[in-house]
């Protein structure tokens, strides 16, 4: 069979089959050339979930008559003129493909008219790249795209499409987060000319916040952490939720690279990390970030519908992002006013959440150790004390911990006429409720505290503590194994040998496809090593990365933090209660214990005052 080339319809219809999933799939492309055309208003005219019409109009430059033509034949656009510019792209489209893929699988009529013009002008199209004959119009500045019947003439994808609620909804999601990606720009949404969404340009801090809760909800900016944080030319702000404000589902995770809704592994991964040991199990995190970084370190032309993109430097990325969110999350401690916040989809059986602390004390220090010895059997007499800080010397010991035990006597009476200025953020205990609960007031309301959740965060941080300042112990085995690898991971074992050693491993090579472990860490001992050593060598020539050793470290020391904690029903005196308090105040991460369940709770005044209706 001889060669031949294909009519420019077909060719745009084979295009269109990588572009043009669904009606959704259509308004992305049409609403980002809104964005590059300088828009900052869009109005999208929804009929029948975008089956029957689609018409997107902006108040953008425009386009001049003589490139109509050009705007609807394949492979011409304004964005790139070069492989240089290609490089490192600043606007969201630039194939050059969206409107005659569209064109040659609906009805397509495009209506432009740039400031400077007597008057705008119209096109129609039809996939074939021909037959353009512009006519004038009485559109305002700005442009309009009005796609009629999608898939008319391809009846095999337009059987695949959902029933109009099902799409619309595909629509509505998709411009929620073009609309969180673009504060500057006003959106209007309208089904069946009924509108639906309806939201200003928002420029500052407050409006953006608005328009965040207008999306995902009032409770995720009250129980969320504001991140801004650069480092080695790279930027991350945002917003993340509190590991107590989580979800069953994915459904609220927003990521915006240079502007440009991603779905990224490297960067899944990197968030999943952040959350690892702060998240209820089968829980995920909510957040809206933006990275920004040079457009000539990350490639966005890796897929057809651009929502996957290559890092250059994939590793540095990754680190940038799981240091920024890891140490925003670890910054949350006590220290200011909030109240009690409740979303019964959060966290199951309904849990009660942290609220968002604005301030934090001042960086982790030292604090004063646990013992952390097995509990004494049961005897007729009274139990020793279940929280025991021991002695120290003096320049161990934090100065804020000396002073707040000045604050509250030694006896079991509570400090009631400690000063409102002297008060600490957790306030001072008052009774140990069902030997479960610990009950503080403070300044402006009550806390309750679960004293075996949050001793067991406190000792889990410490442990890590203690363990990162000293040099991995390593210990040998008493007879080596011998692993069967492939060739490059043989090869990355012996390059990357002084990086296994740091971790505590001896591994080297004995044949091209053979390496052998004489020692592992101390504290991985009684760990599947072998499968251990696989795992950390597949991630390394994969990704370049791993934390498979930090994870199974951490796994062992919370698992020691867990049987070295304070046990429910075991009673607890008031300066007992007290000085885990005040380590409370200290420690990174208590917000929720190693499980990821919440370890306390603060009723204001206003609260309670709420609850038996005074002042109503």
């Amino acid at each position: 069979m001889r060669i031949h080339a294909l009519p420019p319809q077909l060719v745009n219809q084979i295009a269109a089959g990588e572009v043009v999933e669904r009606p959704a799939s259509v308004v992305k492309e049409l609403v980002e050339n809104c964005f590059d055309a300088g828009a900052n208003q869009v109005t999208i005219d929804i009929e029948q979930g975008g089956i029957r019409q689609i018409r997107i109009r902006d108040n953008g430059c425009g386009i001049v008559k003589d490139d109509l033509a050009l705007a609807l034949s394949r492979h011409a656009t304004s964005k790139i003129a070069s492989l240089d510019d290609l490089e490192q792209v600043g606007t969201m489209g630039f194939r050059g493909e969206a409107l005659p893929s569209i064109s040659s699988v609906a009805r397509l009529t495009l209506i432009s008219r740039t400031p400077e013009a007597d008057c705008a002008w119209l096109v129609s199209a039809d996939g074939t790249e021909k037959n353009f004959d512009p006519q004038p119009d009485p559109h305002p500045a700005g442009t309009t795209v009005d796609v009629r019947d999608l898939f008319y003439n391809t009846p095999a994808r337009r059987k695949f499409l959902k029933a109009e609620k099902t799409e619309f909804a595909h629509i509505e999601s998709l411009i929620q987060k073009l609309a969180l990606a673009r504060f500057d720009v006003g959106f209007v949404l309208n089904h069946n000319q009924r509108e639906i969404l309806h939201l200003k340009p928002a420029t500052s801090l407050t409006e953006q916040e608005k328009r965040i809760a207008a999306i995902c909800g009032s409770a995720f900016i009250e129980l969320s952490v504001k991140i801004d944080y650069a480092a080695s030319g790279l930027q991350l702000h945002g917003w993340v939720g509190l590991p107590t404000f989580s979800r069953g589902q994915q459904d609220q995770q927003f990521f915006y690279v240079n502007g440009r809704l991603i779905k990224d592994r490297l960067v899944a991964h990197a968030v999943k990390q952040a959350y690892q040991d702060v998240l209820y199990h089968g829980r995920h995190p909510v957040f809206v970030l933006y990275l920004t970084l040079d457009p000539a370190l990350v490639d966005v032309n890796a897929h057809p519908t651009k929502l996957e993109v290559r890092f250059r430097e994939g590793r540095t990325v990754h680190d940038f992002l799981f240091q920024a969110l890891h140490r925003s999350l670890a910054a949350q401690r006590p220290g200011s006013e909030g109240g009690i916040a409740i979303d019964h989809q959060s966290l199951p059986d309904a849990q009660v959440q942290v609220p968002n602390p604005a301030a934090a004390p001042a960086p982790l220090q030292a604090s004063l150790p646990l013992d952390l010895s097995e509990p004494p059997a049961r005897t007729g007499q009274p139990e020793p004390s279940a929280y025991r800080p021991t002695a120290r010397p003096a320049v161990n010991v934090p100065e804020q911990i000396l002073a707040y035990a000045k604050l509250y006597p030694t006896d079991d009476t509570p400090p009631a006429a400690a000063p409102a200025s002297a008060m600490p953020p957790l306030g001072f205990a008052v009774a140990h409720i069902h030997n479960i609960y610990i009950l503080a007031e403070t300044a402006d309301g009550i806390i309750l505290v679960d004293a075996h959740a949050a001793h067991e965060r406190v000792t889990y941080e410490r442990l890590k503590q203690h363990y990162h300042q000293s040099a991995i112990v390593s210990q040998p085995l008493l007879l080596p194994i011998k692993l069967q690898v492939t060739a490059a991971e043989a090869d990355l074992a012996e390059r990357e040998h002084a990086f296994f050693h740091d971790l505590g491993f001896e591994l080297t090579r004995s044949g091209p496809e053979t390496v052998v472990l004489r020692a592992t860490p101390a504290l991985l001992a009684k760990t599947d090593v072998d499968r251990l050593v696989r795992d950390l060598l597949a991630d390394l020539l994969n990704d370049g990365f791993s934390r498979q050793v930090e994870e199974k470290i951490n796994a062992v020391l919370a698992t020691m933090a867990c049987h070295g904690s304070v046990r429910a029903r075991r009673k607890l005196s008031i300066d007992e209660m007290n000085a885990l308090l005040r380590d409370m105040e200290q420690t990174e991460r208590i917000g929720q214990c190693n499980h990821g369940r919440p370890t306390w709770v603060r009723l204001s005044h206003q609260d309670l005052d709420r609850f038996f209706m005074r002042g109503q």
